[in-house]
């Protein structure tokens, strides 16, 4: 059984976003799907594209401008796709190739363009080319696409290097000989299911290069890539010094990487209509961070930094300086997310005590109050909508989901598992979205037929989630689907959002507020007293309802000021 694709309301096909929109992407609304669980349409517990294309309509009315896929391609899931076995193709579990083109197109009839996820730092274990390496053996050209090594000692049983693996564990892993004898030891900064590849050999620049253009001719509009400053590793395989000089890690933003990403610039400059090349930068210089984003490289890169900091206005205020003044020099626009596929969801971590974020604290069994976190988010999501450049929002934020704690034997996450069993890992943010009734799957899947029984979601849905699907929100004009729906709505409207300048205004100690252009004015309090509005001739919309004119603790107020 499949769901009609008219499900949710898909509108008559809206005029197109014109394609000589070339500064489309600055002002952008980017909506990220996690296509495993988003929509299920054939009842097998596992989101497919078909799925997307039957909500369609729902993102049209939510008001995105892009969607951003994680990796759909096919893949052993040893990471969540992103060890990728073939970059032209669809996984299996998800469609086919024509699906993607179909939805591609469909999407951008309701003038919804589509950013695809490259994964370029390493591919999968199962990839033909890795495959083909480990067949061909030491010396052979095959291997030298990728890091394979003697190890050290007499014997080779040492790994090359000690460098620090981003899911925790070892670097290396050590490859067996047609004959049984220990053999090289490969790369990986990730899991053994993910080797890096060697961005000095040429064939894996003219490969991506390639996948590019593959993509770009099927309609995507831009590319999200993955792990952008690993790619060039120090081919001498020195230690990681106590003290890195700018450009000198042994595995991270090394000079060389920018070279790449003029290549990239140049395919996607070549495209009718702008290509955007969006990295994923994790460099905690703003200098260096802002060198991946000169015009003749990315357009723009995530950051981080806003949604790993606690709810403090001293600590968002300093995050949105910084990042402002990071990406003034080369006139790029920042993004701003509140959360993503790896990142605890904001109504959990706001209402924890320790509300910023990183990888290295996540612990099972950290207590939350939910209802603080979901004042904080409703107030969150307005403040980084105000916010000059674009917006991420990542699926299900805009239905305010919690994390999920799930069971640890339905755990997938390799992050989890390479902690050993200390991480609980990212699939808690990861859990199928609930779309209507009162029961799981809550419409994620279809239902059963007769006599059929009902497939599980490939994560397990909390049972209390029917308050939280799309279908209740829609009649809750209090959801924060109604709060997000207005928001973009807004945004969109009023010419000061968006892109384009901002300016403090002077506020009471706990108060973000700032201007946007000469009619807009955004406040956000974060103090633990309500407190008064600056003038305005209207409210254009509130995170929490006024008391006495007052403007509550944890709420953000948007307001309208004659110019």
């Amino acid at each position: 059984m499949t769901t009609p694709l008219t499900e949710y309301g898909t509108a008559a096909a809206a005029p197109a976003q014109p394609e000589d929109d070339a500064l489309w992407w600055r002002s952008a609304v980017i909506y990220q799907v996690y296509v495993r669980s988003f929509a299920d349409s054939d009842g097998d517990g596992t989101g497919d594209l078909r799925g997307v294309r039957s909500r369609l309509g729902y993102l049209k009315e939510l008001g995105v401008d892009a969607l951003w896929f994680n990796p759909w391609y096919p893949s052993p899931l040893a990471d969540g796709g992103y060890d990728v076995s073939d970059y032209r193709d669809i996984h299996p579990a998800f469609g086919t190739l024509a699906d993607a083109e179909a939805l591609i197109a469909e999407a951008l009839a309701l003038g919804i363009r589509t950013i695809i996820d490259i994964v370029p730092n390493h591919i999968s274990s199962a990839h033909p080319w890795f495959q083909a390496a480990l067949e061909a053996g030491p010396g052979s050209p095959e291997r030298e696409r990728f890091w394979f090594h003697p190890g050290k000692g007499e014997h080779g049983d040492e790994m090359p290097t000690n460098w620090v693996s981003n899911f925790q564990g070892d670097t290396w892993t050590r490859t067996t000989n047609p004959d049984g004898t220990p053999g090289e030891w490969y790369l990986h900064l990730f899991t053994p299911e993910q080797p890096d590849l060697n961005w000095n050999h040429p064939d894996v620049r003219a490969e991506h290069e390639d996948v590019l253009r593959f993509w770009f001719d099927r309609g995507v509009a831009g590319v999200r890539i993955d792990s952008a400053g690993l790619l060039i590793k120090d081919p001498e395989l020195s230690e990681v010094p106590e003290q890195v000089a700018p450009g000198q890690h042994p595995t991270e933003d090394r000079d060389e990487v920018h070279d790449v990403y003029r290549a990239w610039r140049r395919i996607a400059d070549s495209y009718e209509g702008t290509r955007v090349l969006v990295g994923e930068v994790w460099v905690p210089d703003a200098a260096r961070f802002a060198a991946y984003l000169r015009p003749d490289e990315m357009h723009t890169a995530f950051n981080f930094d806003f949604m790993s900091r606690p709810w403090r206005a001293e600590e968002l205020r300093a995050s949105i300086d910084l990042m402002l003044a990071a990406h003034a020099p080369v006139g790029a626009p920042s993004t701003w997310v509140l959360s993503n596929h790896d990142v605890t969801r904001p109504v959990t971590r706001y209402g924890r005590e320790d509300s910023s974020f990183a990888f290295a604290k996540k612990r099972f069994d950290t207590p939350s109050d939910l209802e603080l976190g979901r004042r904080r988010a409703r107030a969150a999501a307005l403040l980084t909508a105000a916010l000059p450049g674009s917006l991420y929002l990542y699926q299900g934020d805009e239905l305010g989901l919690p994390e999920v704690e799930l069971p640890r034997e339905v755990l997938e996450d390799p992050m989890h598992f390479r902690s050993g069993g200390v991480d609980p890992g990212r699939d808690g943010c990861r859990v199928p979205l609930p779309w209507r009734g009162t029961a799981a799957p809550f419409g994620f899947s279809p239902p059963a037929g007769a006599g059929e029984a009902s497939v599980s979601p490939w994560l397990p849905q909390p049972a209390d989630w029917s308050a939280l699907t799309v279908q209740a929100q829609e009649a809750d004009p209090g959801s924060m689907l109604w709060l997000y729906r207005l928001a973009l709505r807004i945004r969109k409207r009023e010419h000061s959002l968006g892109d384009g300048a901002m300016a403090w205004l002077p506020s009471e100690p706990g108060v973000l507020a700032f201007s946007r252009g000469d009619d807009v004015v955004n406040v956000t309090n974060l103090s633990a007293a309500p407190v008064a509005l600056p003038e305005h001739d209207r409210i254009l919309l509130s995170s929490a309802p006024l008391v006495g004119g007052l403007l509550p603790p944890d709420s953000t107020a948007w307001l309208h000021r004659a110019a």
